[in-house]
């Protein structure tokens, strides 16, 4: 049983342990397992929650590896489907000093992309309190898309409350217009949205997080807050009733790898609430594991224990009062 469940496409990493040399040039790599959801699911599990992850993998080395990851991270595997017909997906990722690493991505008609909407009927809902989306997977395919809508419709009907990340990725979809709309109708199904502010400049054409916050409140009456993502500077929340406010971010003296850093905000998040958090210490609790993630090359191998999360937050107090 799990108290999170999430839809997605994971893929093998290849992550350049060679700083500051392009992709092309790069012949040393290390190996990990990525993408958005997965990374929440292994954040969440690695703070003690149980998890069970959705997606369908290739017959193929990169899908044993990942069904092998997910086991060695907890992370549930009921739910996953094997085909023979597709390959799983790969990205290659290089190694920068300063600012957000290139990638690139073999994904294009993937095993994810061909998702067996069959595989839907495997879930046992019974004990599962939180489902996390975002808008990547509905992006690699029609059929993805069409899955996510299917799975949207059973979380509601379970009365399963759902958090949404738009993670925008423009180049999976045909043109920005679709994307937008996609995006916001697909948020209109969640309880709890999670835009950064550049999303919110994409999505509905403002930067400043009160007007973001805004505009999904009053675009769905079932979007009870929104929490929105402020990079360094921490997060904004506002809920239904009025509640609101700006919870600061953390300093860290040494950043590897910003790729993770958002799927981090949401883990502290989602693993918040499920421990029945307010949404302003699930706001704080993101903050901290998205500044852990950026101290790791690999997109989850920065995300704690609890008990590295507790200690993460006692240096910060300390700091603080030097």
């Amino acid at each position: 049983m799990a108290k999170l469940l999430t839809i997605g496409e994971p893929m093998a990493l290849f992550a350049s342990t060679q700083a500051n040399v392009p992709l092309a040039s790069a012949v040393h790599f290390d190996k990990y397992m990525a993408g958005a959801e997965v990374n929440v699911a292994v954040g969440v599990a690695r703070l003690g929650h149980t998890t069970q992850y959705i997606t369908q993998l290739g017959m193929d080395p990169f899908g044993t590896f990942i069904k092998q990851q997910l086991a060695a991270n907890q992370v549930g595997t009921d739910y996953i489907g094997v085909t023979p017909d597709h390959f799983t997906g790969l990205q290659l990722k290089d190694r920068v000093t300063n600012g957000d690493p290139d990638t690139f991505y073999f994904r294009r008609d993937s095993a994810a992309a061909h998702f067996d909407p069959h595989i839907l009927t495997w879930i046992d809902f019974a004990d599962v309190r939180r489902a996390h989306l975002t808008g990547i997977f509905p992006a690699i395919s029609e059929q993805a898309l069409q899955v996510t809508r299917q799975l949207i419709a059973l979380l509601q009907q379970h009365q399963v409350p759902i958090t949404f990340d738009p993670n925008l990725r423009p180049a999976l979809w045909p043109d920005k217009r679709e994307m937008v709309t996609t995006i916001n109708q697909l948020a209109a199904q969640a309880d709890i949205i999670l835009p950064g502010i550049s999303e919110g400049q994409q999505l509905m054409g403002s930067r400043d997080p009160a007007a973001i916050a805004d505009f999904y409140l009053h675009q769905s009456d079932r979007t009870q807050a929104v929490i929105v993502k402020l990079g360094p500077a921490g997060a904004y929340y506002q809920t239904r009733t009025g509640d609101h406010g700006t919870v600061a971010g953390f300093t860290v003296d040494h950043v590897v790898d910003t790729v993770g850093a958002g799927d981090g905000f949401a883990v502290g998040v989602i693993a918040a609430l499920l421990d029945n958090q307010s949404l302003a210490a699930a706001a704080q609790r993101g903050n901290a594991v998205g500044a852990m993630a950026v101290q790791s090359a690999g997109d989850n191998t920065g995300y704690p224990t609890p008990a590295q999360l507790t200690d993460f937050f006692t240096a910060q107090m300390a700091q603080q009062k030097v």
